[in-house]
């Protein structure tokens, strides 16, 4: 057999994959907690949003029990042909990025406004 020549096109092909992905390999580390790596935006928006928010009173949406409506909802969705759901996630699609695009308006009135500035403790 070809593959158990040594020097055969399977054994130069398999080297070549491994060196490439010896290549590809990165040992790099990326905090995301350090504000000098990844600023934000709009400084003080963080502990605006935050004084908002109690921190023991934040539960994340997605570690709740499914209520019937969910349920109900997921059953729908299952039903759904191929295309149906492709045309249900361009809809969805299409309202997150009107979200997005009301957001950006009011994050840059509130800019205007100095609504995020810090206030200073004396």
């Amino acid at each position: 057999m070809a593959s158990e020549k040594p020097g055969s096109i399977e054994q130069e092909q398999d080297q070549a994959l491994s060196d490439l992905e010896r290549s590809l390999l990165s040992m790099e580390n990326l905090d995301r907690a350090s504000p000098e790596i990844w600023p934000e935006k709009y400084p003080g928006m963080t502990n605006f949003i935050n004084s908002f928010t109690p921190s023991s009173a934040v539960k994340l949406p997605y570690s709740r029990e499914l209520n019937q409506e969910d349920q109900n909802y997921l059953h729908q969705l299952a039903a759904l042909p191929t295309a149906g759901l492709i045309s249900k996630v361009k809809e969805l699609h299409d309202i997150a990025y009107q979200l997005g695009v009301e957001e950006s308006k009011e994050i840059t009135r509130g800019t205007y406004l100095n609504l995020f500035k810090q206030k200073r403790q004396k």
